[in-house]
C-alpha cells in the first residue's frame, strides 16, 4: 500500500477500534488539567531559557510552557483567559496567517496529526467536539478533515512571523511526556549565531514568568 511509518500505524488503530478493542488496552490518558497543573512539569520547563518550550495535548491544547514561550505564543495565548489550543487559532483567529508566513502548510500539518489523534482514541469526546466546532466554522479546516491524511510532528523546520520580534526560523523536536499518556513537550530553538536567533533572544529579554510581550495586534 505504499503507507509510510505514520500512515501505518493510523491504520492499525482504526483496525483495533473497529474490532472492538477497549480503550483499556491501550495506554490510559489522564485528565490533561491535572497533568499541567504537576508543578514538576512547569519546573522542567522553566529550566529551558533558550528555547520555546510547550506541552501540548492531542486536542490541540497548549496546557503549558516556558517563559519564553508564554511570549512566543502571546498572539495565541491572547487574554481571554481560555485554555489557549492552537487548532482555534489556526482556523478561527485571522491573526494565525500573520502569526504563521506559511499557513496552508501549517494547516495540513494541523489536520494531519488532529487526525492521527483522533485514529489512537476514537472514542475522545473533547477532540471530537473540537473537530465539530471546526468543521462548522471553517470551510477549510473542513475540506482539509475529508482528505484523511495523517501525520507525526516529530521534528523539522518552521517559519514565523512574531508581532514583536520579527521573522523567525526555528527548528523543533517533539518529546513524548511518558508519564501522561498523550501529551508531548515541544522545543523549539534556532541556529546558534543566526538572526533568528538573536531575535529570540530578544524576545526572551521580555519573557518573564509575570509579564508578556504587549502588541498592538
Amino acid at each position: 500500500m505504499q503507507l509510510d511509518e505514520t500512515e501505518r500505524a493510523h491504520l492499525f488503530d482504526l483496525a483495533r477500534a473497529a474490532d472492538g478493542i477497549p480503550a483499556s488496552g491501550r495506554p490510559r490518558r489522564r485528565t490533561p488539567g491535572k497533568a499541567a497543573s504537576r508543578l514538576s512539569l512547569h519546573w522542567a520547563l522553566d529550566t529551558i531559557k533558550d528555547g520555546v518550550a510547550f506541552v501540548r495535548d492531542p486536542r490541540q491544547n497548549l496546557l503549558a510552557t516556558n517563559a519564553l514561550g508564554r511570549a512566543f505564543y502571546s498572539p495565541v495565548i491572547g487574554d481571554s483567559g481560555r485554555t489557549p489550543n492552537l487548532a482555534r487559532f489556526q482556523f478561527l483567529d485571522p491573526a494565525s496567517r500573520d502569526f504563521y508566513p506559511d499557513w496552508d502548510l501549517f494547516a495540513q500539518m494541523c489536520v494531519g496529526i488532529m487526525r492521527a489523534e483522533a485514529g489512537r482514541d476514537p472514542h475522545d469526546r473533547g477532540l471530537q467536539d473540537l473537530v465539530g466546532e471546526l468543521s462548522t466554522r471553517s470551510e477549510t479546516f473542513r475540506s482539509l478533515w475529508a482528505d484523511h491524511n495523517v501525520r507525526t510532528h516529530g521534528s523539522g523546520t518552521k517559519r514565523f512571523n512574531h508581532p514583536v520580534v520579527g521573522e523567525l526560523t526555528l527548528v523543533y523536536e517533539e518529546l513524548a511526556v511518558t508519564a501522561e499518556p498523550g501529551l508531548v513537550l515541544l522545543i523549539y530553538t534556532a541556529e546558534p549565531g543566526s538572526p533568528s536567533a538573536e531575535r529570540l533572544q530578544l524576545l526572551a529579554s521580555w519573557a518573564t514568568p509575570a509579564d508578556v510581550p504587549t502588541t498592538n495586534s
